[in-house]
């Protein structure tokens, strides 16, 4: 339940994603996640830290072996989610509300 209140978090999956990509420091990180404030940023890295997940190094925050291998156990759900999406298909504007 631990990890699941963790992966809830807002951009933390954002965050998650975007450092699977490529490290980064905490700018670029920012910019990457559609320049989210600064101080959210800072709570999730620390979190992310807490956890074991992401770590600072010399070419800026980066997955660890568990992040990289969280990233990989969600790897399914989004194989999923985009079969999910394309069996939707586009939604209609009343849908949305």
């Amino acid at each position: 339940m631990a990890a699941l209140d963790l992966l809830g978090r807002r951009w933390t999956m954002r965050i998650l994603w975007e450092l699977s990509q490529a490290p980064c420091g905490f700018r670029e990180l920012q910019r990457r996640c559609e320049r989210m404030s600064s101080s959210v940023l800072s709570t999730r890295i620390e979190e992310l830290s807490t956890a074991r997940l992401l770590v600072l190094d010399g070419d800026g925050y980066r997955l660890t072996r568990l992040g990289r291998d969280l990233v990989e156990a969600l790897s399914p759900l989004d194989t999923w989610s985009r079969r999910w999406a394309e069996e939707m298909g586009p939604a209609t504007p009343g849908e949305l509300e």
